[in-house]
C-alpha cells in the first residue's frame, strides 16, 4: 500500500500495512464557536477527536441527513462496495451516525483516493434522494488515524461498534441497522436460516 502523505486543512500520513480509522461528517454540522474549542492548540489529535465526536453524538439540530433511512442504507452499501467488488480495501467496521461516519479499513488503494470516491459517490446519491442540487453534502476534512497494535485496533473497533449505544440512539449495537455489526448479523442470521430450510438430498441406495 502507498504510504506517502495527502493534504487539505491538515497531513494525512498512513504507514503501508497499518489499518486506518477514518471518520467523516456532514458539511455544517460542527457550529463555527465548537470548531474553535476542539481545535485548541493545547489539545492532543486524541482530545480534539473525542471532543468533536461528543459534540457531534449530542446534536439535536443542524444537518441530520444521516437520520434518513434512504440515505444511510445508500452509504452503508457504498462503504461496503468499497470492499467488495471495488476491491479498494479490507473493511473492518463502521457506522452511519445521524451527521458523521466513522469506518476502519485496512486499504489496498491510496486513503486520498478512498475517500474521495466514497464521499463523491455518497454526496451525488444522497442529494439526488433529498432533492438538494449544487450543495455541499460533506465536510471536505476528515479526521483518520492509523492503529499502532493490534490492541488499540481492538479498541477502535469497540468504540465504532458501540458508537450508537454512547450517543442514546439504541440500547444494543445490533439494534442500530446503519452500521457492520448488525448487518453482518443479520446476513450471519440469513444464511443460517437459508440453510436450515434447504433438504438434504437422500443417499443413493
Amino acid at each position: 500500500m502507498p504510504s506517502h502523505p495527502y493534504r487539505r486543512n491538515l497531513p494525512h500520513i498512513f504507514p503501508s500495512g497499518v489499518p486506518i480509522f477514518v471518520t467523516w461528517r456532514l458539511f455544517g454540522s460542527l457550529p463555527v464557536r465548537r470548531i474553535r474549542s476542539a481545535h485548541n492548540p493545547q489539545l492532543t489529535a486524541g482530545e480534539k477527536f473525542r471532543i468533536t465526536d461528543q459534540i457531534h453524538d449530542r446534536a439535536r439540530s443542524g444537518p441530520l441527513w444521516l437520520r434518513d433511512s434512504r440515505v444511510a442504507r445508500m452509504v452503508c452499501e457504498e462503504i461496503e462496495a468499497g470492499a467488495g467488488y471495488q476491491a479498494q480495501y479490507v473493511l473492518h467496521e463502521f457506522v452511519v451516525m445521524p451527521n458523521h461516519v466513522h469506518m476502519l479499513v485496512f486499504p489496498s488503494a491510496e486513503m486520498a483516493e478512498v475517500m474521495h470516491h466514497i464521499k463523491l459517490r455518497t454526496a451525488q446519491k444522497a442529494n439526488h434522494i433529498l432533492g438538494r442540487t449544487g450543495q455541499s453534502f460533506w465536510q471536505s476534512e476528515s479526521f483518520d488515524h492509523w492503529c499502532r497494535s493490534v490492541q488499540e485496533m481492538a479498541k477502535v473497533r469497540q468504540y465504532i461498534v458501540m458508537n450508537p449505544v454512547k450517543a442514546g440512539l439504541v440500547g444494543r449495537p445490533q439494534d442500530w441497522p446503519w452500521c457492520s455489526y448488525s448487518r453482518n448479523l443479520a446476513r450471519k442470521r440469513g444464511k443460517e436460516k437459508l440453510t436450515e430450510n434447504i433438504s438434504m438430498p437422500h443417499s443413493a441406495p
